[in-house]
Order: structure tokens, then sequence, then C-alpha cells
């Protein structure tokens, strides 16, 4: 348990310190160290957007022309029953760093996910906090827009035809690709090398499915977090994680003793979830998406958060159906 101790330790500082060539040696006791409640292995590949009719999944709906200003919501709008209510509640994650995660010192929930979720209250309300945080696992983020727990959902989510059949989407708002974290020395190379080895991924998430389904046949393991998936690696229980590589990039900065490797082997246009009926919301989203590109914040946003990722990243461009 020592070495997870120093880990903990590491969170927020293993950045500041020099990384080592290798991991040190970690045993566990005879019995074992306990695995996460839910972790399982995934004994058939689940659904994935191949299952669903093709689609252009990634092109949205145009923005109304002018975007209503804050404070002032057009009567009977999905936005003017929001601001009614008094606060956007929003489904983000709270065990991503850099992406959603609750500051252990403050308590907040913070990151680059969180800080655009922000963005929308804030052109509700003309108020940044004027927002409540749901905190959903991955596989919790449709069901909890189907029954209108959240207004939105800013969580890491994949645009795909399977979702789009569920879920309305906004346009892309960031660009992510699926890479894999492993143990420094472990003789992991990319997803090439991951056959019968042990590979954790999140239940719900599109990565374990493009892991269930990589030609190398790793042996996937299910979990409800992120974080869930650092301490099997670390404890030796699985041999790699494998999703976007925003998500690994937190991981590996909570311990010097993991890299990312291996390339792209997937790409991962994020956007933001609303419910399927609410297509005035999904339009105002999209104005917004439109502001952060053009003034600036989405390129601040991204360097306090990502920077370390990729530093020369730009916003996507926008994509419309109609």
């Amino acid at each position: 348990m020592r070495r997870l101790l120093v880990l903990l330790l590491l969170v927020f500082t293993a950045a500041c310190a020099p990384v080592p060539t290798s991991a040190p040696d970690f045993t566990v006791g005879s019995a074992g160290a306990p695995k996460p409640a839910d972790a399982g292995e995934v004994t058939a590949p689940p659904s994935s957007a191949a299952a669903a009719p093709a689609c252009d999944a990634t092109a949205s709906l145009r923005p109304e022309s002018p975007q209503p200003q804050p404070g002032a919501m057009p009567s009977g709008t999905t936005m003017a029953t929001i601001a009614a209510r008094g606060r956007l509640i929003a489904g983000v994650d709270q065990n991503t760093y850099l992406m959603g995660f609750r500051n252990p010192e403050s308590g907040a929930i913070e990151g680059f996910d969180v800080d655009m979720a922000r963005e929308v209250a804030k052109a509700i309300f003309g108020d940044p906090n004027r927002i409540q945080f749901k905190v959903l696992t991955s596989d919790e983020r449709i069901p909890a827009l189907e029954k209108g727990d959240v207004d939105i959902v800013v969580r890491t989510m994949t645009i795909n035809c399977e979702r789009a059949q569920k879920v309305a989407f906004s346009t892309v708002y960031y660009q992510a690709g699926q890479r894999v974290l492993a143990s420094r020395g472990s003789g992991v190379t990319g997803p090439d090398s991951l056959g019968g080895r042990k590979v954790c991924a999140t239940k719900g998430s599109s990565s374990l499915a493009n892991v269930a389904n990589l030609a190398a046949k790793p042996v996937v393991v299910s979990v409800a977090n992120w974080t869930d998936c650092l301490v099997m690696l670390q404890q030796g229980q699985v041999d790699a994680v494998s999703t976007d590589d925003t998500i690994l990039a937190g991981l590996a900065a909570q311990d010097p003793y993991t890299e990312m490797v291996g390339p792209q082997f997937t790409q991962e246009p994020y956007g933001m979830a609303m419910p399927k009926a609410n297509e005035d919301f999904v339009r105002f989203v999209n104005g917004v998406l439109e502001r952060l590109r053009t003034d600036g914040t989405w390129t601040a946003i991204h360097q306090r958060w990502l920077g370390g990722l990729d530093r020369d990243a730009t916003p996507p461009v926008a994509k419309y159906r109609d």
C-alpha cells in the first residue's frame, strides 16, 4: 500500500517531479488487493456505433441569429424554463483529472468540461455560477437526459450515430482520440501489443467497445470510473488503460510511473448532449460554442487544462445540417 499512498500525494505535483524510467516493485498481499466493487471482465463486445444506421452525427443544428442575450431568454423556450428555475443542471464527471474532477483542497468540481458547462450558464444568466452539477458515470449520461434529471451533459461524450438516436448533440467542442496508458517498462507499446492482456475501460463508454473490438483481442475489464482503472493498473490487476487521450493525460499526471504509448487509433469528437426534444436549446448551445471559438474563450480554457497535451490545438470547426 506504500506506493498507493505516495501516488495519492503526487496527484497534483507529479508534473514538477523528475519522471522515473520504470515503476518500482509493488507486490500486493497474498489475498490480493481489493478490486472496485463493480469491476468485471467483458465476455462479449458491447453494442457500438457500428450497430446504428450510418449518419453524419457531428452535423448539428444551426444557431439562431441573433443569439438571445443573457437574462432575456425568449418566452416558451427551454432556456426560459431553465432561467425560471434559477440554475442550469449539468451532468459532469468528478473523477477525471483535467476534464471534470473534484479539487481536493476546495471541494469544487473543476476541469475543461466544467468550464465549458459554465459558459452555457453564463449565456443564460450572465453568471457562470448559476449552475448545479450532477455527477454522472459514463453509463449514466444518456439515462439522466432521458429521465430529465439534467438539462445538458458535458462529460467527455463522443458523438456517434448510436447515441444520436437517443439524445441531441451540439457541434463538436473538442476532438480527442483513443490511445493506451501503461506502466513504464511494461512492454505495452500500443493497441497492437494488447493481445491477451487485461485492459481497463469504463462501462457505457465508446472506449470500452473500441477496445473489445481490437484485432489484438485483449481481455476487457470494465469499471465505473476512470480512477478505478488507474488504481487497478497500479495494483497490477490490469496491464493497461485505454480511452481518449484527454482522459489518459489526467491519469498520467497523477502517476509518473505511467505513460501514454502508441498512436491514436480512433477519432473521438466530443459533443454536449441534450434531450432530443429540446432543439431550441441545441441551437442556443451551438450559438454559445460559436462565441467561444471566435472570442478566444475556447483557447483560454484549453490552455488552462489541456495545454500540456496539445498546446497548439484549435477549436473544431462547426458543422451544421440545416
